[in-house]
């Protein structure tokens, strides 16, 4: 008898192909569905979009209280002695954090300031090792040279200073994510299986080459890859703030930075719907056994969680770390030029959605428990479906629809669905306040060159939402899902930050 699994099976290249279109088919037709809609259902896409701004309004509270909650956490994770709790553990010493720091033509600034803050850890430098993972289509003079200026100036700081140099094979992509592996091979092969270390003590951290870590952040590490005997189903996540360079920024991207900010540091709490993003740690153990990054995929972070969870059949959850890593926002050397980078960046982040075809079938195979794997599937889907959806239905709702059909805006519903949502958006924008608040405690202080009065005026910058949030959410979610659908994969770019 011929099942639906088996079916999948000899199918499998049709099925992820109907896969891929299918975000960018869902994303377009809820956008489109109130033009259409308001000629021959007005009254259920009055209810639609009435319901939709409930659940903003829901979603902004949540955004408030979660981020207030994190806030505290963070305030007192960043004065708490964690080396001193970690005298509980007796083989505490022998745990090994390695970071991976991918690297591609980074200035040896950028590099210097994220392995300083690793120096400058309360936890003793022998518990690290630090991994730069270059690429051979860099210079080779030019990489040499900064090896040899870091490993000059921090190499006797930790308990090893390595460097990979990654070379594109066959099969392979240009990325994070290729790159990461191949250095995570590489270090299996000589750390574990010819030193002999024990690789039950060993975490791996992914950092972007621009990140900048508190000084608690592997002390409070340690203290919970210990402390919890699910250790090695477990990733870490702090809270990732594009704040280093937030002064330098024209308006336009300073916003939706402070807003990503912001939403990082409340997400924290959300252990139902924590996934690991950007700068995140794992059990070394894991990693193997999931099968490292794939080479094949730009997205990383996502899909290395997803991948491990499918792998071991569940029980994967990400245990935040309550304290901040500051990094860069994009940037370049020119208005124009930054806000084109940070597009860029945003579309290769909603490219995040490509992992879609190859989860739903990890899904239907996977013998996870049903309610385990469900819950974070539709995290997944709830994240990227929606991307280019929200900023339509919130911002234009059912303004530009009754404008269309204007014989509805006369009628009682057509008149109170406006009013209602309009009052509770209205009501919404008051959580603006928690989030100014948080934004004007975690942001470095002002610069000298960045006049007062300026900075007195920032919080002004939040008129510019609606605009920001059609340019760099609704847009490079709806460009990356359209690209999907029309089989227009995208390469990935590293973001030019200056």
């Amino acid at each position: 008898m011929l099942t639906s699994k088996s079916w999948v099976a000899r199918h499998e290249r049709f099925v992820l192909r109907i896969l891929e279109i299918l975000p960018g088919f869902v994303s377009w037709n809820i956008i489109l569905f109130p033009y259409w809609g308001i000629f021959i259902i007005p009254n259920a896409v009055a209810y639609f979009i009435l319901i939709f701004n409930i659940y903003w309004f829901y979603q902004s509270f949540t955004i408030a209280v979660s981020a207030t909650v994190s806030h505290l956490r963070v305030q007192a994770s960043m004065k708490y002695d964690w080396v001193k709790d970690l005298d509980l553990f007796p083989d505490w010493k022998h745990v090994n954090h390695i970071v991976i720091i991918p690297t591609y033509k980074e200035p040896i600034r950028t590099l210097e300031r994220t392995i300083e803050s690793l120096a400058q850890q309360t936890l003793p430098g022998k518990n690290m090792t630090i991994v730069l993972a270059m690429e051979t289509k860099e210079d080779k003079k030019e990489r040499e040279e900064k090896v040899a200026l870091l490993k000059a100036k921090f190499g006797k700081t930790f308990r090893d200073f390595l460097v990979t140099v990654h070379t594109l094979t066959e099969g392979e992509i240009v990325g994070k994510s290729s790159n990461e592996r191949y250095a995570a091979i590489e270090l299996k092969e000589l750390l574990v299986d010819k030193q002999g270390e024990d690789i039950n003590y060993m975490t791996i951290t992914s950092c972007d080459a621009d990140h900048v870590y508190h000084k608690n952040h592997f002390a409070a590490l340690t203290y919970k890859f210990l402390d919890n005997p699910n250790r090695y189903r477990r990733f870490w996540q702090p809270a990732v703030l594009f704040y280093n360079n937030i002064w330098e920024l024209p308006a336009l991207t300073r916003v939706p930075n402070t807003f990503m900010s912001i939403w990082n540091l409340s997400q924290l709490p959300r252990r139902d719907r924590l996934i690991n993003g950007q700068n995140y740690s794992l059990s070394f153990k894991l990693l193997v056994e999931a099968g490292y990054w794939d080479p094949d995929k730009i997205p990383e972070d996502w899909g290395i969680f997803f991948k491990s969870f499918f792998k071991v059949g569940g029980g994967v959850e990400v245990e935040p770390i309550y304290l901040p890593v500051y990094t860069d926002a994009a940037q370049s050397t020119t208005t124009f030029k930054t806000l084109k980078v940070q597009y860029e960046q945003l579309k290769r982040w909603a490219w995040g959605v490509s992992d879609h075809p190859w989860i739903v079938l990890a899904y239907l195979k996977s013998p996870a428990p049903f309610f385990d794997k469900t819950t974070r599937f539709l995290t997944f889907i709830w994240s990227h479906f929606l991307w280019p959806v929200n900023w339509f239905i919130i911002t234009i709702g059912l303004t530009l629809p009754t404008l269309l059909n204007p014989a509805f805006g006369r009628t009682t519903l057509g008149y109170f669905v406006p009013q209602v949502s309009s009052f509770l958006l209205t009501i919404g924008l008051a959580f603006l306040v928690v989030m100014i608040i948080l934004d004007n405690i975690y942001k470095p202080k002002r610069p000298a060159h960045f006049p007062l009065w300026r900075a007195l005026l920032t919080p002004l910058e939040f008129i510019l939402m609606p605009l920001t949030g059609f340019v760099f959410g609704a847009l490079p979610g709806l460009d990356a899902h359209t690209r999907l659908m029309l089989g227009k994969y995208i390469e990935y770019k590293v973001t030019e930050k200056v």
